[in-house]
């Protein structure tokens, strides 16, 4: 099921990206930070082997995921310093956000203050819902701007560095290929992401 579901979504992904270019990639890290559960982990590193090709540029692709950063996480800021924790409560589940998701966000942003915003985006689980806490809080909005764009580029960098170097990988050693021969680039990519995505679900249910 789980793998059934990875494919589906790392298929969706990719073909989001590979239709629209830079502007696939801002789509998609929008929606992610807009505090729906849309791993990056997919995102970026895909992104990243587009690199490899000569599609995109390095530098470019972590730009404009850090921009889609801010994009979705300003709209969820507007519903938390608008809506308040009871409008989350009643509606999150419908983007998969859970009580604890937000409890657990809450908690560093009460604890760090305002540069957990900065900081909560170099965290898996975390970085998809910080911006809730931030909005009912109130928190200066320029400096919510800063602080996101700040931590969401070098996490989106390190993701498609990681996608860049794979793909170089791919294309350069005749090993890999044939030891993955029913395997293209993109898969491979949506199988060291799945990894990741099951690793983060370790580490939220170790921290619930």
């Amino acid at each position: 099921m789980t793998a059934a579901l990875m494919t589906a979504l790392a298929g969706f992904i990719t073909g989001v990206i590979s239709t629209l270019g830079y502007g696939g990639i801002a789509l998609l890290m929008a929606i992610e930070s807009a505090c729906v559960p849309l791993p990056s982990e997919i995102i970026m590193p895909f992104s990243g082997y587009l690199v490899s090709t000569g599609r995109f540029s390095l530098l470019m692709v972590a730009t404009v995921g850090a921009i889609g950063c801010n994009i979705g996480s300003t709209l969820a800021y507007l519903v938390g310093a608008y809506g308040g924790r009871p409008l989350v409560d009643r509606w999150g589940r419908y983007v998969l956000l859970s009580p604890a998701d937000l409890d657990r966000a809450e908690r560093y942003f009460a604890r760090y203050g305002s540069v957990t915003v900065f900081v909560g985006r170099l965290l898996p689980v975390v970085r998809t819902f910080i911006s809730l806490p931030a909005g009912i809080a109130r928190m200066p909005f320029a400096r919510f701007q800063i602080y996101t764009f700040l931590g969401s580029w070098p996490w989106c960098f390190a993701l498609a560095y990681v996608g860049l170097k794979l793909g170089e990988a791919w294309n350069r050693s005749p090993a890999l290929r044939r030891a993955m021969h029913a395997l293209d680039g993109v898969v491979l990519i949506a199988l060291l992401a799945g990894a990741i995505w099951y690793g983060r679900h370790l580490w939220k249910g170790r921290g619930t």
